[in-house]
């Protein structure tokens, strides 16, 4: 009878200890990054009955059976899937921003408005070398505007190409990382120590390739995972012990797309989601930047080609150049300005062809269509940043629920270690005790 008091005592005695341990390992690991937290898995020892024993089962005690993580699938799942979402929309919204940013210090409406007050002031007199020379400084200033703001845009696309480039990279080290941690998931002890650690890691990668891509996972027995891109339906980046390539190509306009082991991949979340998207509304705000350039480039020359010059010659081109980026002036003197009609001398003060000019500019409506255009961009972005706003709270709230249940709760931990203390002390007076009715039998003999 001591002797099996000796035994459950002293399997209680290391139970005791080891939830020590674990909440010990929980406690100092309160705040490292994708630590789940853990609790030992205990199972009773039974054995057969015999003789003098209680009943045909004899009481033998505790042992540890594993050790366990506290954390869901799906709300881990949930963490990735509102993740993907939030990256995408933040990383949309940084480019969106920077072609607005791009717009507004160009001040393109600005120069625009004070070239057509130039025109205004100079129909008053228009022999006035000094007027005329004052329009022609409006006209450069609003060309290298638009030269600046389409440079702004260019630079804003090879900022986020850059970032795509650095995120395939990114993907493709824990990718292949992953497949080196599912190899040593197949070789770990079930409820290990090193299974468990290889658990944390695999969940930890998961997260992080969730911020720059849409993943779908398919957990195995074994613990390994097979995860696919752009859905569940998307390629297999990750199989067993393998990791597919990610690459990503540059198309003329400025867009990227990705294909993955030579194939191609549409992403719908993650950085790099929202990097194509950001592309994709950087090369539609550059196409009507250059329309509003290839625009105001044909209605300047139109119109003076109708008209002639100060000296009386025949209006030359205004301008030249076919886009925002290559608009540049072409006349070199503010007399070379066809302000009069066909036809008239030197010297005319007839403002006709210069009234029509404007007349023109007023019709196409040039300053309407760029005010028209940052509009556009500033919609854009105000939307788009209602959106990760919103997308924001929500991944919030599911990293919240997952660390509700697999974060550390140093106040429940604090609680853990006095009861497995007392739990440890009570199985060592138990041991005591054995001791003493084992001394008791041996002075009866």
């Amino acid at each position: 009878m001591a002797s099996g008091l000796f035994t459950i005592a002293s399997s209680g005695l290391r139970a005791a200890r080891a939830a020590l341990d674990v909440t010990s390992q929980n406690i100092a690991n309160a705040n490292t990054e994708g630590y789940v937290r853990r609790s030992l898995s205990l199972a009773e020892v039974a054995s057969a009955g015999g003789p003098g024993r209680i009943g045909d089962i004899s009481l033998s005690g505790v042992r540890v059976s594993g050790l366990n993580r506290n954390a869901d699938l799906f709300r881990q799942a949930e963490v990735r899937r509102t993740t993907s979402d939030a990256q995408r929309a933040a990383t949309e919204l940084k480019g969106m921003e920077n072609a607005e940013a791009a717009l507004e210090q160009a001040n393109l409406f600005p120069a625009m408005t004070a070239f057509e007050s130039a025109l205004a002031r100079l129909s008053a007199d228009p022999t006035d070398t000094s007027l005329r020379a004052a329009a022609l400084e409006d006209a450069r200033t609003l060309t290298r505007t638009f030269t600046i703001a389409a440079q702004g845009l260019d630079t804003a696309g090879e900022g986020l190409r850059f970032e795509a480039a650095d995120g395939v990279d990114q993907v493709n080290l824990l990718a292949t990382e992953l497949a080196r941690v599912n190899l040593q998931l197949t070789r770990s002890g079930e409820g290990t120590s090193d299974q468990v650690n290889l658990l944390d890691k695999r969940d930890s990668l998961l997260q992080q390739l969730s911020a720059f891509a849409d993943l779908s996972t398919s957990f195995a027995a074994d613990h390994t995972v097979e995860v696919r891109l752009g859905g569940s339906g998307g390629p297999q980046l990750v199989t067993g012990g393998s990791a597919a390539p990610l690459a990503m190509a540059t198309a003329a306009d400025g867009t990227i797309s990705f294909t993955l082991s030579s194939g191609a991949v549409t992403l719908g979340g993650g950085s790099l989601a929202g990097t194509t998207q950001a592309l994709v509304g950087l090369r539609d705000t550059h196409d009507q930047l250059d329309a509003i350039a290839a625009n105001l480039i044909a209605t300047l020359n139109t119109a003076q080609s109708g008209g002639v010059a100060l000296d009386g010659s025949a209006g030359q081109p205004f301008l030249s150049g076919s886009d925002a980026a290559s608009i540049a002036l072409a006349l070199t003197s503010g007399n070379q300005i066809a302000t009069a009609p066909s036809g008239a001398g030197a010297g005319s003060r007839d403002p006709a062809n210069l009234e029509a000019m404007r007349s023109a500019l007023s019709g196409n409506d040039i300053s309407g269509q760029i005010d028209g255009l940052l509009f556009t961009v500033s919609s854009a972005v105000a939307g788009r940043r209602t959106t990760g706003d919103a997308l924001d709270a929500i991944a919030a709230s599911a990293r919240l629920a997952l660390d509700q249940q697999a974060g550390v709760d140093l106040d429940q931990e604090a609680v853990n270690l006095v009861r497995f203390q007392q739990a440890f002390q009570a199985s060592g007076k138990a041991i005591q005790v054995a001791a003493e009715l084992f001394d008791t039998l041996l002075a009866l003999d």
